[in-house]
């Protein structure tokens, strides 16, 4: 028999005491048995169904899981919530997109994962006197620890507030970098950033122009980051559409990720240009959705981190909105930052 991965031996906290309380208080109120549903992103999915085996053995509730891809708390699978009394989702912070949150229990999955050592690495590679933390919403409960650690070592630190589509000081998302370019930001001579993977300090660089060193906690590597390579590959898939003539500007009808207005005033763009443009609705964005329209390139304005992870396997190049006004010639290279989702960016 399969045995499952244990969330209880996780290096994430999924709340499993608070799910079930919240279980049984929907369970008063509808007086009677309900169902829950579950979505994960892709990280933590492998723990899906023995937190919906614990559920349904505690509570008796009837469990579905979503097993579709899942990019972050804009990313709701709309009709499993539609189907469920109650809802929970993993690994992200609310966004507060309104209504459709009501029956929603966002559970964040912090990290279990002691980070001073990595903290305390990477001081030798931070010798200006202010510095910035950023991180994502599982470590953002241990930033105070970090604070600390950099003021004991003499520092200044400062941990910024982002727009209101951020749950917590120092949070950035992949869609949102506001936390590392506020006003607070700019008297920061570096960024310390911690956390895994490189997606989100790129955006911080990008975005504050500021030098930024990643302290990763799982694996105690300590780096100052370089975007040169990022840069290099966006340079080609730029290159590669210069010559374009038709393009396909993607809209994505996620609640989180909707931006028809902004298509519509690139289609403007491209068409003042004299390019050839239309806008394409769509739920889930992927290569093999793209290969029917025979366009020179396309434009993303669903979710930014799609125009750059897996940009290989598109049928032709996939740009961001700053990257597409490159091509038009309406911005400078050296104004590049990654695409963002800002307060106020949806519509």
């Amino acid at each position: 028999m399969t045995q499952l991965p244990t969330f209880s031996a996780s290096s994430y906290d999924f709340e499993i005491k608070t799910v079930f309380e919240e279980i049984e208080k929907i369970k008063t109120e509808k007086n009677g048995e309900i169902v829950v549903g579950l979505q994960f992103p892709e990280g933590l999915k492998k723990h899906a169904l023995e937190i919906a085996s614990q559920i349904e053995e505690k509570t008796g509730s009837t469990v579905y899981i979503s097993a579709d891809p899942c990019f972050g708390a804009c990313d709701l699978d709309m009709r499993l919530l539609e189907k469920s009394d109650l809802f929970f989702h993993f690994g992200h912070a609310e966004l507060k997109q309104g209504d459709i949150e009501k029956k929603v229990r966002f559970v964040e999955a912090r990290s279990k994962v002691d980070i001073s050592d990595a903290v305390k690495s990477a001081l030798p590679l931070l010798p200006e006197q202010t510095i910035g933390l950023v991180t994502t919403v599982q470590h953002v409960h241990q930033l105070t620890q970090a604070k600390q650690i950099l003021e004991a070592a003499g520092k200044t630190v400062i941990i910024a507030e982002g727009d209101r589509r951020i749950a917590y000081p120092g949070q950035i998302l992949g869609c949102n970098f506001s936390a590392a370019h506020s006003d607070e930001i700019e008297k920061c001579g570096a960024l310390l950033y911690i956390g895994s993977g490189q997606f989100h300090p790129i955006g911080a660089a990008l975005s504050s122009k500021k030098r930024v060193v990643c302290a990763d906690p799982f694996t105690s590597d300590v780096f100052e980051l370089s975007d040169r390579k990022f840069l290099m590959q966006r340079s080609a898939v730029i290159g590669n559409a210069a010559d374009a003539e038709t393009f396909c500007i993607i809209v994505s009808t996620k609640n989180g990720q909707y931006r028809k207005s902004l298509a519509e005033s690139l289609k403007a763009k491209a068409e003042a240009h004299g390019k050839t443009a239309f806008v394409l609705f769509m739920d889930f964005v992927s290569p093999d959705q793209m290969l029917s329209f025979k366009a020179d390139a396309f434009v993303n304005t669903a979710c930014p981190r799609l125009a750059i992870d897996d940009s290989g396997r598109y049928p032709a190049p996939v740009l961001t909105p700053q990257e597409f006004e490159i091509v038009l010639g309406e911005r400078a290279w050296e104004d590049l930052v990654l695409d963002e989702i800002l307060e106020g960016g949806q519509d």
